[in-house]
């Protein structure tokens, strides 16, 4: 009989895919380095994860999965839009400083060719909630009708990467990129 998977194996396996994947990236980080670094041996990882692939796909969903909980968690869901988009904004940029490894492996996991259409939609499936947000504003004309929902989803990504990358650079202008980008953001979607 088999013994059951243990959730801290598989959580060690994706934390070492993580370190490895940001700092060789996806294909040169091969799975017995991810073994070793997650303290398994390589037959314990196609336990879990039958192929590299799969490895990949899983660690896609669940760095999604952790964006949407920093970005939605506290949603202040009666307030105004603007508020409302604000803490989306404030939660992601939070979220990305914090963790420079998975923000770095996302980036390159969300370009990759073997990330499967289940594993997209589902790491979409967590932002329904800022899509419905974009879609009721876009209907209330609080937002260009003129803007599809998935442009304004990925302005939102691309404002916010830049605002990241900024300040880490320069840590001291970090509340004038935040403000700034912000600014940009909403003036480049609202009427």
């Amino acid at each position: 009989m088999a013994r059951p998977k243990s959730e801290d194996k598989r959580n060690a396996i994706l934390d070492a895919a993580t370190r490895l994947f940001a700092e060789r990236g996806l294909t040169a980080a091969p799975t017995s380095e991810i073994s070793k670094q997650a303290g398994v041996a390589e037959g314990t990882l196609f336990t879990y994860f039958e192929t590299k692939d799969e490895l990949i796909n899983a660690l896609y969903r669940e760095i999604k999965l952790e964006l949407a909980d920093a970005m939605m968690s506290d949603f202040p869901r009666k307030k105004k839009v603007g508020t409302r988009l604000r803490h989306v904004w404030d939660r992601y940029v939070n979220w990305g400083i914090a963790n420079p490894r998975q923000r770095k492996v996302l980036a390159q996991l969300t370009v990759s060719e073997v990330l499967t259409k289940e594993s997209r939609d589902a790491g979409s499936a967590s932002f329904v909630e800022f899509q419905t947000m974009i879609r009721d504003a876009i209907e209330r004309r609080i937002f260009r009708n003129d803007l599809p929902v998935e442009l304004i989803s990925k302005s939102l990504a691309a404002l916010v990467e830049a605002t990241i990358d900024l300040t880490v650079l320069n840590p001291s202008n970090a509340n004038r990129y935040r403000d700034s980008g912000f600014q940009m953001f909403w003036a480049g979607i609202t009427k």
